[in-house]
């Protein structure tokens, strides 16, 4: 099967480049990266060049104008450009394991979504994380954060990575298995039938949505948490709306309740932006 990740992506290209640097170093190299950029500007493209350049990855730059938090928009319109089958989403301040991709790929099964999981860094630690962590994978090592200052607590199970430790933790944890927009992912042609993220919701629950209607539709979600580690770098978050964020709730549960798998707007119903615009990449490599 074909690989992509998507990552989405707003005005902070200082985390962006640590989010690339770790899948530069991911022990699987065979994706290609669409960036979901919400409207940054010049330093992001920027970044984006020299992160082929300097890694060789093949990043293709779906961009739209900053009109406000339009994520899911942003991350409808990188679906509708992907030409990989099977899709790994995950953010521009989120860091992975080395053997991320690896994992969702050897995990990944027929009519299943995988639902993974994070460990937020402290400000502290995450103005110590450097490119070169990112890279060469210390950026998620239990051992190395610690000594960085980070008092993970019961969260120190989430480092476990693949192998039977880190399986046997996905199957006895309670923690309820949703889709989290940093780490999940699922077969392209599922994210087409429930027709993509609802344009109509901001932030604090498109990602969960998007796992309820999946759900809906048939394709149940597997674990894998403690076998996919993955760090969220610190931010404030100024687009938190409490307000917002209720009648989300309050969809989400009409959602479960009527059993709804399409999104009312969603990729098929993307308003025409002569601005917004998808950078090419370079060719795929033959197999």
């Amino acid at each position: 099967m074909t690989l992509g990740i998507v990552l989405s992506t707003y005005e902070w290209p200082w985390a962006l480049e640590r989010s690339l640097a770790g899948y530069a170093g991911q022990t699987r190299r065979d994706f290609r990266i669409w960036v979901a950029d919400d409207g940054s500007g010049d330093d992001t493209r920027t970044l984006i060049r020299r992160a082929r350049e300097s890694y060789g990855l093949d990043i293709v730059h779906v961009w739209q104008p900053d009109l406000g938090f339009r994520k899911s928009a942003i991350l409808n319109r990188a679906i509708d450009a992907a030409d990989a089958a099977y899709l790994i989403f995950s953010d521009g301040d989120t860091i992975p394991h080395p053997r991320l991709v690896e994992t969702h790929a050897r995990l990944a099964r027929p009519g299943r979504y995988l639902a993974g999981g994070y460990v937020k860094l402290t400000p502290a630690v995450t103005a110590a994380i450097t490119v070169d962590d990112a890279h060469a994978g210390r950026a998620t090592s239990l051992r190395y954060l610690r000594g960085l200052g980070l008092r993970p607590g019961r969260r120190a199970l989430r480092f476990l990575g693949p192998g039977a430790a880190g399986w046997v933790c996905d199957r006895l944890t309670p923690t309820a298995r949703r889709w989290h927009g940093n780490n999940a992912s699922t077969w392209r042609e599922h994210l087409l039938a429930v027709n993509g993220f609802d344009l109509d919701m901001g932030y604090g629950g498109q990602d969960a949505a998007l796992g309820d209607r999946l759900e809906n539709l048939g394709v149940a979600p597997i674990r894998i948490r403690h076998r996919a580690p993955a760090v969220h770098l610190h931010h404030d978050r100024p687009w938190h709306d409490p307000e917002g964020m209720r009648r989300i709730a309050e969809e989400r549960a009409r959602v479960r309740a009527t059993g709804r798998v399409r999104a009312t707007r969603g990729i098929e119903e993307l308003p025409r932006e002569p601005e917004a615009g998808v950078q090419p990449a370079t060719p795929r490599a033959s197999s």
